[in-house]
């Protein structure tokens, strides 16, 4: 098994389901760091089996929203001094703002340039979204 050292001041995605840890990389942006950012993929896990880790080792802004979206059970833990200091525990986002895509070709967002969508969790077991515009359901 390979060994990551500890980080000293960061951040820890943990508990990404297996699989997940590439697309949260993505879509936090986090190829274009220029600091230490590690993707483990497939660890084993007493709780989960295997799962996925993303450790940063630079304080950063994270957008919880995307997080929730494409994995709401994981955790991120903020490290300082090699310790850890705090622990969010994620959920589905009730509302999504400027970040999902109307799949209606009849959308006026898709035919107007309008920013800052909204899309409102209507099923939260299948993770579906609607427009605010047109009401047609989508997700991640």
């Amino acid at each position: 098994m390979i060994n990551v050292s500890k980080i000293k001041e960061g951040i820890v995605i943990d508990h990404i389901k297996a699989g997940q840890g590439y697309k949260i990389f993505q879509q936090l942006g986090l190829d274009k760091i220029n600091d230490v950012v590690v993707l483990m993929r497939n660890v084993p896990s007493e709780k989960m089996g295997v799962k996925d880790l993303i450790k940063i080792e630079t304080p950063l802004e994270i957008n919880f929203d995307i997080l929730g979206l494409i994995d709401p059970d994981v955790s991120v833990n903020y490290i300082k001094d090699g310790k850890l200091f705090k622990k969010v525990k994620l959920t589905l986002p009730k509302s999504v703002v400027g970040i999902l895509k109307c799949p209606n070709p009849r959308c006026i967002t898709n035919t107007e340039r309008i920013q800052n969508v909204r899309f409102d969790l209507v099923d939260k077991e299948n993770k579906l979204y609607a427009c605010e515009y047109c009401e047609a359901r989508t997700k991640l």
